[in-house]
């Protein structure tokens, strides 16, 4: 095989990685670290210019939304299943908690920032009701 036509990379560190870069997509890795426990989760996030996509690769991962618009509101979670795409629609809160096992998969547009996408604290009653909501992974 001729490796200037493929680039092999990957990521066994903690946290969140853009792996590829290109043109209006990036694709990234995101992995345990200890601010995504879920007993640390304080904020979620949404982003104004894109969908993201999740794929749970191997471990366990769940994915927690908080409706949409200027506040967050109707709190659910989805414990994501491995190898299934999990679109989160532009402008939906979002967090996640991940074991030490995982590994997700993420696609969304490349001038993902910031800038263009907030994040906001939850109340002391949201924690509670996303700390309800999680299943314990077996």
């Amino acid at each position: 095989m001729k490796k200037e036509y493929i680039d092999v990379t990957s990521y066994q560190g903690e946290g969140y990685l853009p792996m590829i870069d290109f043109e209006t997509w990036r694709v990234a890795i995101l992995r345990y670290c200890e601010e995504l426990e879920v007993q640390n989760l304080a904020t979620m996030q949404k982003h104004n210019e894109t969908d993201e996509v999740f794929v749970l690769l191997e471990g366990n991962c769940t994915l927690f939304t908080g409706g949409k618009g200027e506040a967050i509101h109707d709190v659910d979670a989805i414990a994501m299943k491995p190898l299934q795409l999990y679109n989160v629609k532009q402008g939906t809160w979002h967090t996640h908690t991940l074991d030490h096992a995982a590994t997700v998969l993420i696609v969304e547009n490349r001038n993902t920032s910031d800038m263009n996408s907030p994040t906001q604290s939850l109340s002391k009653e949201q924690i509670t009701e996303l700390r309800s909501l999680f299943t314990e992974w077996e």
